[in-house]
């Protein structure tokens, strides 16, 4: 399958939203419509950091998301580029989405002069993770959360 990727569009919504709900879904998390309308609108928000990519079929059905950010990295003295979520719709797993969209977003994190791309995943994402593992070097990290 051709698969290609582009920023998010305001015309993306009703596409991205449905993928964004199955993203939630996907990791348990309850996520209402104006929270992720509240994400939509960081994505078209030149002041905030977080940006979006899509990636389409060949006949241009939107597949798949990835949100990013920059991210300050103090002891290396360099910014980075943090891959919030993706995920890519269940029918289309295996289409190479997901691969096209780290692949664009390495490319844009080239053209900002990051000086890596870093994500988490959950532990038990098995099918991600064999992606990862071939695209990326997995890290000696553990990640905690103090909730407030």
């Amino acid at each position: 399958m051709t698969v290609t990727t582009r920023p998010v569009a305001k015309n993306d919504f009703e596409h991205w939203n449905r993928l964004y709900e199955g993203y939630a879904q996907f990791y348990g998390v309850v996520q209402d419509q104006p929270m992720r309308d509240t994400v939509w609108g960081w994505l078209h928000d030149a002041d905030h950091q977080t940006c979006g990519l899509i990636a389409q079929d060949a006949k241009g059905k939107v597949i798949g998301l990835a949100h990013y950010r920059p991210f300050a990295r103090p002891l290396a003295a360099a910014t980075g580029g943090f891959l919030d979520d993706l995920f890519v719709d269940p029918q289309a797993r295996g289409s190479g989405a997901a691969a096209a969209l780290i692949d664009a977003l390495r490319t844009e994190g080239e053209r900002r002069g990051w000086s890596l791309i870093r994500w988490i995943t959950a532990d038990d994402n098995y099918r991600a993770r064999a992606l990862y593992d071939k695209m990326a070097t997995r890290t000696q990290w553990l990640t905690y959360d103090i909730k407030i």
